[in-house]
């Protein structure tokens, strides 16, 4: 990250800002899955990069979801947007009537190509303001023109989210955003903090935030940032807090979380008073050998008994699916 950046940070929540939900919206859940191309997550990022084949696997994945009830609030981006091959994918998927077509923003592969790729630029948010609504006004026209439909929903890729995003994507027609991921702080790699984001939803700025769920567990749980950024700074001192069941951070993803760790933190959201948990995981996931989290057959028969075990403790504990026509029918 250049020396004179600083990592955006984005402030908690006013009272005033968060989002009411009415009782009878109960308690809901939301999956979203950040629709992309396939590259090596270890390798630096390279406009080059742009295959979608692991799109062959998000058909037969979508039907396990909607067979379960589920819809799929899909973050496309630019390479699969252009790519009618998974245009026809992700259209079939929306006959379930309960799937979404969004937008998620990877800078680095979608034009036009003015800055230099580099950590620091891949996060939208890092780019001149002119060159970020241009990006966004091509993704845009791109889903637009693919679909039929305009997006309502937005994710910044990395989660990019700068000091403008918000005012940008209010102006373009966007209602809801999901770029921020609650409790983490990426600002070592050129990124955004998030670190005072909880896991409620709020309006800022002209839109609706659905910040990707994440809570503290353990004993320690209400030393919060604070203790979890101090143990950063020992070796292997967070693995050790979350193995003592101290401290543990935990998002509601199946990338990285293991199934007894994500249903501890749906009852600790729950126990927060959460009323709409946030899901995501990576469409290049489904397919083994694309990303660090399903390399193997064995990899993907998890991630899928992963799903079956978040849903029925979600079933359990009364947390049904929404879409984002039933958020915005509340939001406004």
């Amino acid at each position: 990250m250049p020396s004179a950046a600083r990592p955006r940070r984005h402030e908690a929540a006013k009272a005033a800002e968060r989002v009411i939900w009415p009782e009878t919206f109960g308690r809901r859940f939301l999956v979203t899955v950040d629709v992309e191309e396939e590259f090596d997550w270890s390798a630096p990022l390279d406009r080059r990069h742009r295959s979608t084949k692991a799109m062959r696997a998000f058909g037969p994945a979508h039907r396990r979801f909607a067979e379960a009830g589920v819809g799929l609030n899909c973050m496309v981006d630019y390479p699969v947007a252009v790519d009618p091959a998974a245009v026809d994918i992700l259209s079939d998927c929306l006959a379930d009537g309960r799937s979404e077509i969004g937008a998620q923003l990877h800078s680095w592969v979608t034009p036009p190509y003015e800055e230099v790729v580099d950590p620091f630029t891949s996060h939208a948010g890092n780019l001149p303001g002119p060159l970020e609504a241009a990006k966004l006004d091509t993704l845009t026209d791109a889903l637009t023109a693919s679909f039929a439909i305009r997006p309502r929903i937005f994710r910044s890729g990395r989660y990019g989210l700068g000091p403008s995003s918000l005012s940008l994507l209010a102006s373009r027609g966007y209602r809801i955003d999901s770029s921020m991921r609650a409790l983490h702080d990426y600002g070592s790699t050129g990124g955004m903090d998030f670190s005072a984001i909880d896991a409620h939803g709020f309006r800022r700025d002209g839109m609706v935030e659905l910040p990707l769920t994440s809570v503290y567990t353990g004993l320690l749980r209400r030393g919060g940032a604070d203790l979890y950024r101090r143990a950063g700074q020992w070796p292997r001192g967070r693995g050790v807090l979350a193995r003592a069941g101290l401290l543990n951070r935990i998002p509601l993803t199946p990338e990285g979380v293991g199934i007894g760790d994500a249903l501890a933190a749906i009852d600790r959201a729950l126990a927060d008073g959460v009323r709409l948990l946030t899901f995501s995981f990576h469409s290049p996931t489904l397919e083994p050998g694309h990303t660090p989290y399903v390399r193997d057959a064995r990899d993907r028969a998890m991630f899928d008994r992963w799903w079956d075990a978040v849903f029925d403790r979600l079933a359990r504990r009364g947390v049904t699916a929404t879409t984002i026509d039933e958020i915005l029918s509340i939001t406004g």
